[in-house]
C-alpha cells in the first residue's frame, strides 16, 4: 500500500529567485514563501522545475531548503530531488532528508529516456538508498519519457509512494491511471486542469500559478475539495487568462517576469533561461493590471 498524501489540496512549486550578479537571493526567497503562508497554501514546494534546480550547487540547495523549512511554518515542505542520473538523485534525496523535508518529488530522468522497467529501478534505487516519501513527477513533454498507468501501478505499492504528479495533459492516460486499483494519490501539474482532474479523482495540485495568484488558485482547490462543482469550475475558469500567460514561454521565465512586475523578486534567471520577451511581457503586465495584481 502507498504512504498517506503528504498534502492534499494545493502546494505551490516556488520560483528560486536570484539577484542581478546571479547569487541566492535569500531575503526574496523569504517574502515569496510568506506570502504563500499568509495565503493558507497547503504545502510548498522547493526545486522542483520551476526552481531552476539543474542550475544550483549543492550549497545553494541547501540554503533554499533550510530557509523553506524555517520559513514555512506548518506548511509541508517537499523538495525537488529529480536527476538523470540515479546516484545524483539519491544524493538530493539523502541531503534533502537530513535538513528535515516532509517528502521529495522527483521527476523521471529526462534525456536518457529509461524503460517502464528503467523508472521502477530507478525510483526503488532512490527509496532503497533514501526512505524519504516521494512523490513522483511525470511530465513528458519535458523529459521524453512517460510513466504508463501500469508502471504507477506497481509503484503504488511501495510503503514511501505518497503520489504522483501527473502532467502529462493526457486524459486518456490520466482516466487510466485513476482506474488503476489501490492507486496512489494524484496530483495535477497543469495549472489549466486542476478542476477537471480533481473531478475525475485527483487529490490536489502543484501548482506554478499560484506563485502570483495563490488565494485565486486555493480558491479552485477548495472547492474542488468541498464538492462546490460550479464554484470550482467558475475559479478555474477565472484563472485561465493568467495560466495562458505564465505558459507562454517556458516555465518558469513568465512566473519570474510576473513576479518581479510585483516587486516580489528579481527577473533574474539562470542560462540558459533569459527573462521574457516581447510581446509576451507587455501582454502579461496588461493582464496582471487589468485583474488588480498591479
Amino acid at each position: 500500500m502507498a504512504a498517506s498524501p503528504l498534502f492534499t489540496g494545493c502546494a505551490t512549486a516556488l520560483v528560486t529567485p536570484f539577484l542581478p550578479d546571479g547569487s541566492l537571493d535569500e531575503a526574496a526567497l523569504r517574502r515569496l514563501i510568506a506570502r504563500q503562508n499568509q495565503a493558507g497554501m497547503d504545502a510548498l514546494v522547493l526545486l522542483g522545475t520551476t526552481g531552476e534546480p539543474c542550475t544550483l550547487t549543492m550549497r545553494e540547495r541547501e540554503r533554499v531548503i533550510e530557509i523553506g523549512l524555517e520559513a514555512a511554518g506548518s506548511m509541508p515542505v517537499i523538495v525537488g530531488t529529480g536527476a538523470n542520473d540515479t546516484r545524483r538523485a539519491i544524493e538530493y534525496a539523502r541531503q534533502a532528508r537530513e535538513l528535515g523535508a516532509s517528502g521529495q518529488l522527483s521527476v523521471t530522468p529526462y534525456y536518457n529516456k529509461a524503460t517502464q522497467t528503467g523508472l521502477l529501478r530507478h525510483y526503488e534505487a532512490i527509496l532503497d538508498a533514501c526512505p524519504l516519501p516521494i512523490i513522483l513527477y511525470n511530465v513528458p513533454s519535458r523529459t521524453g519519457v512517460c510513466i504508463r498507468p501500469e508502471t504507477a501501478a506497481k509503484l503504488s505499492q511501495h510503503p514511501l509512494i505518497a503520489g504522483i504528479k501527473e502532467a502529462s495533459g493526457d486524459f486518456t492516460l490520466i482516466a487510466d491511471l485513476l482506474a488503476q486499483p489501490g492507486m496512489m494519490p494524484v496530483y495535477c501539474g497543469n495549472d489549466d486542469l486542476i478542476w477537471p482532474m480533481m473531478a475525475m479523482g485527483a487529490v490536489g495540485a502543484v501548482s506554478v500559478v499560484s506563485n502570483v495568484a495563490p488565494k485565486q488558485t486555493l480558491a479552485v482547490t477548495c472547492a474542488a475539495q468541498a464538492g462546490r462543482a460550479c464554484e470550482a469550475a467558475a475559479a478555474q475558469r477565472e484563472l485561465l487568462p493568467l495560466i495562458r500567460a505564465l505558459f507562454a514561454q517556458v516555465n518558469p521565465i513568465p512566473v519570474k517576469a510576473a513576479l518581479s512586475m510585483l516587486g516580489l523578486c528579481g527577473d533574474v534567471l539562470r542560462l540558459p533561461l533569459t527573462p521574457m520577451e516581447e510581446p509576451g511581457r507587455e501582454t502579461l503586465r496588461r493582464l496582471l493590471s487589468r485583474q488588480a495584481f498591479l
